[in-house]
């Protein structure tokens, strides 16, 4: 036994060898560059696994059968659960059997006879509230606020009289409003997404009805629906009746089985026809599959749906409307009922009622076990299981668009059982129960079984359902004219509800924060009210003092102790402001504001979907200025999910003219040369376009081109096609050839009789549409396909093709194969996939030289950020197929391993292949998609994919978008096992610590750098990452994730996404925000702070259920680094300054009882206190909360670096509100003690005789102080003044006075003509004047002092943007510019004033005007106090510009003696006024330009702001991390503008030598502008 034993302990050290090969003798994981590098090495990872889990299958078998002995058995299952990867996690709950025409057993019955289980409805709901939980969940939500309770419990003690206060009426006014302005704004928020719902829930679906659903109760309704005797059972309820009455008045043909021989047409298709006869749609003796219209109903009065229509046709006209559609049910013809024999789990024999119609009904309707007819173009209302549907090999297809974002079709197959299911008759005869798991939230499991009898031999059956069966909600019905199913889970139960769970309650950061400040000022405010009431008591308890005599009666009892307390509470409800119950009202209007303002940003909205960036939380803006990582999914985020066909290699030569993004941001990152603006390309492309296709004309006719779908640009092509003589020729041919027919593409003519010739395919996947459309648009047609012929077109002349096998894709072959019998009769085998599986498969004398050429181009092809497919094919001999055929056919019938032996079947096969050629297609990119992910990357942003693709798809998508780049160190983790993971993640660790030493974690080194230090990233994939997560390791793989610049997971599922942004969130207490667009990211986007979701044609369950929603992911660079910083900038200002205008009121009073025996007496005129924090104050700080800039939109996005403050959460910090409060105390004692002193060193006397010594003069004085102070204090505090501002500053202030003018001439006890009195005295105003500027004088130093000689970055930009020449290098115009200035038509060039028009990820034939403007002139030296550029001479006169200025940035940096060292950020990102040479373009030739002629018009260029990625940094003075440039400085991007001629780019500035003074430099990328300024100037591109 020792000896059988030890190979298999040997294969073990081999798996564990093998699983770790990627880890160094030295413990450190082994990483790759470039994109072909890393493609490579993870598909050797997924082989690799492939092999170990191959390896332990065998061994686990092989164990089972030495021997029969249990224990044995029970041995080798557990060393088979150590061996397996880990499986899934159990699906926890009770399996449910669903019966269709069986009776429920007697366990499953209560005593009624009704069914004990009991199911969801299909009634969605993404809101938070209902009308019933409105009330107590909102109170709730908002008691969560310690500040309300606090509020709440004062309320409740003014009522007693005891505590003196001077109005208990009034004093729950300011509580109750509050309350109710939040609930009107949750309520306003909730209803929002409630009529979203409604709309879902009132969506059309078909049914089964006159059938009765047993696993339904007969009263399914409520106890409080029966209360009110509400939708009786059997009664057609009003959502139902007016969805029958509005497609009855719309005409809609409503399309469903035929019943019998009745020929029945709707009321509608008669009155369209006009003849009073309607065709039918199909033709019924008894059996068959045919299709009629149904019926509207009669009358408003009848709602037996659908009545019976008189009008018949003849069976001449039945198929006429069916002749043209897809899958149409008339080509099926089937005998009689009477000639079929049962089959499945339909009984012919069985007698039926007959009185089972199909109606139309709500999807909220649906009951679990409900049959549902689908069809073409139709959305799934719930999670159904396939019955049967109208293709004859039982398949159907659905887009998963609003699920995943994909648009590709997924096949869907029906239950072979069920799939004899024609008609309403046979549903009434089949019975089955379908044994179902509990539902759980994995979208790609699925595990059921339908038990029935046999009705031959008359042995129960069982077969398995799994997800191939299943259709999940949401997802829409493609290429398929019907399907019957059944309704397995609905509603919550579903898995699109469960991956989304209960809409969160989201609070932001700061709210959270203000929790702590309002407890210390209820501490604060309890250590007042003690100091008064110790105070008080001790006063109280002195005898022989004057109180005896002048204060008789007014304690409220005769013990000090009591009275001591009751001292305690009126201080309390006396200084209660101290704690501002106007905070949260006032936060609440400015994020109502703020909201606004984001929705009315013309450069979020997206013209395609006519909408704007809508916020659906106002309550987290400030948490949009916060974020640190970012969790994006790919496909229908990042990627439009649009295949184009770029680039192709045959017979060792490239084609293709197209240049891809990641060429584009490689060119710049490396400066290897100019690249072509995207225009200017674009025209190339256009021009080149016309070349090829007036060739490929005059070669050959090609009726089905489709020349504005051609993306395949490439003139050299069409000469070698139409080069009869090359031997190129050939080979172009057998490649075309091979992408025509190596495919599972679905042909469809959308208007056969308008367009004949018009193809469009459907297929699976769109890298196979891409590859059959361009083989179409080249010559090369796929016509059709049927059971007997594959239907091309070679250069205009037909061929047909006889399949014979089909070996379908999948990720373990990662290729796909083909065999047919060509015109010759030979059998030839066409294969494509990875080109590391067609080089292991290609023939041994295979030409080395194609072999080596071909490698070369697919590696060209990914490091330019395309997809490669290697073609290649061989020729079978009739007795080597005949021989596979029959070792394929045993395969595909084994009932044990079944898939095993079908990929050992394929392999015997697909072998000794030679290569045809290479294909390269570009997974488009959402529009402005690499230069967002660039800004944001800029602003200290890590950005992390979450995606259900697979490993390589994820890559390449990584470097199209510049996400992962080609001098980034990519870590691929992949481990079977948790203890390999462990060691793979170590392993990484190591390796980062062994670069970059030991991690901080410190919050002033949040917010990375990009190019500060060398880059890492790590790929994970779905198995690895289950491992990763759990409790273990998850602090392990927190810490070597976050130290990457990029994650990107592959694989996974929606609830690891939520966990994996939830391991982020609560292990380094980030900033996250999630964007997705479909239903698989709602639970990442309900778990991360701040949740976004896109928009899409169809809807979108992400945007229903996100914070923001929006049309295109590069909006997203415009949210965060304007609207979020300044809403966090604003919030932050905001809290900090209504902290301290409350403690300066406040504590005013509170130096009064010193001089008051400590008694609660207020010091101010009621009024006063009324008004203080709801008019004299409070508007001053809305403004500033609502509407003021640190810096413009513009700069802000010039200088995205400025976000890394809001990561590192430096506006809102405690010392900052420490030292708020103690400039409030020391404010506060100012405007109380120096009236004192001057009321102290003599008596006032009015200039009418009257004395100035009451309390209510004295209080007076001291309140005007405050509020006067107080206001000016938010002045000062503002960076942004208009209009607005100016007018609530100061209006407030007047305010003031004016109420003292008002209330003065009203009667009263203390306050008659006491605007005479006071107003008229030199004191009072010597008093006030001089309380403010005391006050304030400190303040105002610090400021000047700080901002001088101490600035922070934000206040260098400002400077710039006020007193240098910023507003010019960005090219936007001064407002008191002349009219008639130069730079006037300058700014109105269309750059400015088209949002979007341009940018790199996507090209339009827009022809630029000419332009003849003068030319932008440089500022002479020292003009504007900046040094001289260090990369390029100063101007040697202000006539002109120099020579050296008429070289392109790169030439520029090239000429510089020495490279200079910059700041975290640099000003040197500005760009400046210098003209600037024609570009160079790039070709497929090359990933790097090429020269091309100097054209006669000029080109504006506008480099983006950008950072040079350096070497070690130089320290500066800053509050961000510093770091230097390199010598490599990156290329910048020209574009073309129209109405612009004097070629112009931009110069920048910087700081340099290591000081704190700026000095002039070059930009380095390009720059992206903005419209979101009340400034007439540019728009964003």
């Amino acid at each position: 036994m020792p000896l059988l034993r030890r190979p298999a302990n040997h294969d073990d050290h081999l798996d564990i060898d093998d699983e770790n090969d990627a880890i160094d003798p030295q413990l450190r994981l082994r990483t790759v560059r470039t994109a072909h590098s890393t493609l490579e090495e993870s598909m050797r990872t997924e082989d690799r696994a492939q092999r170990r889990k191959t390896m332990r299958r065998k061994k686990s078998r092989g164990f089972f059968r030495r021997g029969t002995d249990k224990k044995r058995a029970e041995k080798a299952e557990s060393i088979a659960e150590s061996t397996e990867p880990a499986a899934a996690p159990p699906v926890t709950g009770l399996r449910r059997n669903i019966y269709v025409n069986t009776p429920l057993p007697p366990d499953e019955l209560d005593l009624h006879g009704e069914p004990i289980v009991r199911y969801v409805r299909n009634k969605v709901r993404t809101s938070k509230y209902t009308i019933l939980t409105f009330i107590p969940k909102n109170l709730y939500e908002q008691f969560r606020r310690v500040a309300n309770l606090y509020f709440l419990a004062l309320v409740i003690v003014q009522i007693f009289p005891v505590f003196g206060a001077p109005s208990p009426q009034t004093s729950a006014l300011p509580l109750l409003f509050i309350l109710a302005v939040t609930a009107i704004k949750d309520a306003i928020e909730d209803y929002r997404r409630a009529m979203l719902d409604e709309q879902v829930n009132n969506s059309a679906a078909t049914k089964l009805g006159q059938w009765k659903n047993v696993n339904q109760p007969l009263d399914s309704r409520n106890w409080l629906e029966r209360l009110f005797r509400i939708n009786p059972p059997g009664k057609v309820t009003k959502g139902v009746r007016k969805l029958r009455e509005r497609e009855a008045g719309e005409g809609k043909l409503q399309l469903v089985l035929s019943k019998d021989g009745q020929d029945r047409v709707s009321e509608s298709t008669q009155g369209a026809l006009g003849d009073g006869s309607a065709p039918e749609l199909g033709y019924y003796s008894g059996a068959g599959r045919t299709l009629e219209p149904i019926p509207s109903i009669e009358s408003h009065n009848t709602h037996q749906y659908p009545p019976q229509s008189s009008t018949q046709s003849t069976p001449e006209t039945k198929h006429d409307a069916w002749r043209e559609v897809p899958g149409a049910l008339d080509s099926y013809k089937e005998p009689s009922i009477r000639g079929r024999t049962s089959s499945g789990v339909v009984d012919y024999g069985k007698r039926v009622t007959g009185m089972a119609r199909w109606e139309r009904t709500l999807w909220k309707k649906l009951d679990v076990g409900d049959i549902v007819l689908l069809r073409d173009n139709e959305q799934v209302p719930a999670d159904i299981v396939v019955l049967s549907t109208s293709d004859p090999d039982n398949m159907c297809y659905l887009e998963t668009k609003n699920l995943d974002g994909e648009t590709n079709l997924k096949p869907r197959k029906a239950i072979r059982a069920t799939s004899s299911v024609l008609s309403e008759d046979d549903i009434e005869r089949m019975a089955f129960v379908l044994d179902s798991e509990p539902p759980h939230q994995n979208l790609y499991l699925y595990h059921g079984v339908l038990r029935y009898i046999d009705l031959m031999t008359r042995e129960q059956k069982q077969e398995s359902v799994t997800i191939n069966e299943l259709l999940l909600r949401g997802c829409t019905v493609r290429n398929t004219a019907w399907i019957i199913g059944m309704v397995v889970f609905t509603g919550a139960d579903s898995k699109i509800m469960l991956n989304g769970g209960d809409t969160p309650s989201k609070r932001s950061k700061i709210e959270k924060e203000t929790n702590f400040n309002v407890i210390v000022n209820f501490v604060i405010l309890i250590g007042m009210c003690l100091i008064a009431a110790i105070g008080s008591g001790l006063w109280d308890a002195q005898s022989n003092t004057s109180a005896k005599m002048f204060e008789q009666g007014v304690d409220p009892t005769r013990s000090h102790i009591v009275n001591a307390i009751v001292t305690f509470t009126s201080c309390l409800i006396a200084f209660q402001n101290i704690v501002p119950i106007s905070l949260y009202i006032s936060i609440e209007i400015v994020k109502t504001i703020q909201a606004f303002f984001i929705a009315q940003d013309i450069d979020m909205y997206y013209k395609a979907f006519d909408a704007a960036c809508t916020p659906k939380t106002w309550n987290i803006s400030d948490d949009l200025g916060q974020i640190e990582y970012i969790f994006s999914d790919k496909t229908g985020t990042l990627t439009q999910n649009i295949m184009e066909f770029q680039k192709l290699s045959v017979n060792g030569v490239a084609y293709g003219e197209g240049v891809t993004e990641a060429q584009r941001g490689a060119a710049k990152r490396d400066g290897k040369g100019d690249i072509m603006d995207p225009e200017e390309q674009d025209r190339m492309l256009v021009a080149l376009k016309g070349q090829m296709l007036d060739k490929l004309s005059r070669t050959f006719k090609n009726r089905y081109m489709q020349s504005d779908k051609l993306t395949l640009i490439s003139p050299k092509l069409a000469d070698d096609l139409a080069d009869r003589s090359s031997e190129q020729r050939s080979h172009l041919v057998d490649f075309f050839r091979a992408l025509a027919i190596c495919h599972s593409v679905l042909s469809d003519r959308p208007d056969p009789n308008a367009k004949p010739f018009h193809l469009d395919y459907k297929a699976e996947s769109p890298d196979e549409a891409a590859l059959v459309a361009a083989a179409r648009d080249v010559g090369f047609p796929f016509v059709g396909k049927t059971r007997n012929g594959i239907e091309i077109e070679v250069m205009g002349q037909s061929e047909r093709y006889i399949p014979l096998q089909m070996l379908e894709f999948n990720s373990t072959r990662k290729r796909m194969s083909v065999i047919v019998r060509n015109p010759q009769g030979q059998i030839v085998l066409y294969c494509k996939g990875a080109d590391s599986v067609i080089y292991q498969r290609l023939t041994a004398d295979h030409d080395p030289e194609l072999k080596e050429n071909t490698s070369k181009d697919m590696e060209a092809f990914a490091n330019g950020g395309l997809r490669t497919l290697c073609i290649a094919y061989r020729y079978l001999t009739e007795e080597e197929y005949i021989g596979w055929q029959r070792v394929y056919d045993a395969a595909a019938n084994s009932i044990t391993d079944r898939d095993e032996e079908i990929d050992k079947a394929s392999e015997q096969i697909e072998h000794s292949l030679t290569i045809l050629g290479a294909t390269a297609l570009e997974d488009k990119l959402q529009e402005g998609v690499p230069e967002a992910i660039e800004t944001l990357h800029k602003a200290g942003i890590k950005l992390w994919i979450l995606t259900g693709d697979k490993v390589q798809t994820a890559i390449e998508i990584g470097f199209s978008c510049n996400l992962l780049k080609s001098d980034m160190e990519v870590m691929i983790l992949s481990a079977d096992t948790a203890q390999s993971a462990q060691l793979q993640i170590e392993a990484g660790v190591n390796k980062i610590a062994s670069v970059l030493g030991p991690a901080s974690w410190e919050r002033n080194t949040r917010g990375f750098v990009p190019g500060a230090q060398a880059a890492f990233a790590v790929v994970i994939d779905g198995d690895t990452l289950r491992h990763a997560l759990s409790s273990h390791l998850k602090p392990l793989f927190l810490n070597l994730a976050t130290q990457c610049e990029t994650v990107v997971c592959c694989r996974v599922s929606p609830a690891q996404k939520a966990l994996v942004v939830k391991l982020v969130k609560e292990g380094r207490n980030a900033m996250t925000l999630s964007i997705g667009d479909g239903a698989n990211d709602v639970a990442m986007i309900q778990e991360a702070n701040i949740g976004c979701g896109l928009l899409g044609y169809e809807g979108s369950q992400a945007a229903m259920s996100a914070d923001y929603a929006f049309g295109q992911f590069r909006f997203l660079t415009k949210l965060l680094i304007v609207h979020g910083r300044w809403s966090y900038q604003r919030i932050a200002d905001m809290h900090s300054n209504f902290f301290y205008k409350n403690v300066i009121w406040t504590f005013a009073m509170f130096w009064f009882l010193i001089f008051n025996s400590f008694d609660a007496t207020y010091l101010y005129q009621y009024t006063f206190i009324l008004l203080y924090n709801l008019i004299f104050t409070s508007l001053p700080v809305m403004a500033l909360g609502a509407f003021d800039q640190d810096i413009n939109a513009k700069a802000a996005l010039a200088f995205p670096q400025l976000y890394i403050r809001g990561i590192r959460g430096l506006e809102y910090t405690r010392p900052k509100f420490w030292l708020y409060m103690l400039d409030g105390l020391y404010q506060s004692a100012v405007v109380f003690f120096i009236p004192y002193i001057v009321w102290t060193i003599g008596p006032a006397i009015s200039w009418n005789g009257r004395a100035i010594d009451s309390l209510s003069d004295f209080g007076t004085t001291v309140s005007v102080a405050a509020i006067w102070a107080a206001n000016t204090y938010v002045g000062i505090n503002t960076h942004y003044w208009t209009v607005i501002t100016f007018l609530i500053v100061i209006g407030s202030s007047v305010v003031m006075f004016a109420w003292i003018v008002i209330y003065s001439f009203f009667e009263s006890s203390d306050f008659v003509d006491e605007v005479i009195v006071l107003c008229g005295n030199g004191v009072f105003w010597f008093s006030v004047i001089m309380s403010v500027i005391v006050a304030l004088l400190p303040r105002f130093l610090v400021k000047f002092i700080s901002t001088s000689y101490m600035p922070q970055d934000r206040d260098i930009v400002r400077e710039m943007w006020v007193h240098g020449d910023l507003k010019e290098r960005l090219g936007i115009k001064h407002r008191r510019e002349p009219l008639d200035s130069a730079h006037n038509d300058l700014e109105q060039a269309p750059m400015f004033h088209r949002p979007h028009f341009r940018s790199e990820s996507e090209v339009s034939s827009f022809q630029p005007d000419s332009y003849s403007g003068a030319p932008i002139p440089r500022s002479p030296q020292g003009s504007d106090g900046f040094t001289p550029p260090q990369s390029a001479p100063a101007s040697p006169s202000a006539g002109g510009p120099h020579e050296a200025d008429l070289v392109t940035p790169i030439a520029r940096a090239a000429m510089s003696p020495s490279p200079f060292r910059g700041s975290y950020y640099s000003a040197s990102d500005i760009p400046g006024p210098s003209p600037t040479p024609y570009d160079q373009p790039m070709t497929s030739l090359t990933p790097y330009p090429i020269a091309t002629h100097q054209p006669s018009g000029n080109t504006l260029q506008v480099p983006a702001l950008s950072v040079v990625r350096g070497h070690s940094p130089n320290p500066e003075t800053y509050e961000m991390h510093i770091r230097g440039t390199s010598d490599d400085v990156p290329t910048p991007t020209a574009y073309a503008y129209e109405d612009l001629g004097q070629d112009a780019a931009y110069d920048g500035i910087s700081y340099a030598d290591g000081r704190d003074h700026l000095s002039i430099n070059h930009s380095n990328e390009n720059w992206r502008e903005s419209t979101y300024s009340t400034s007439s100037g540019p728009t964003v591109l």
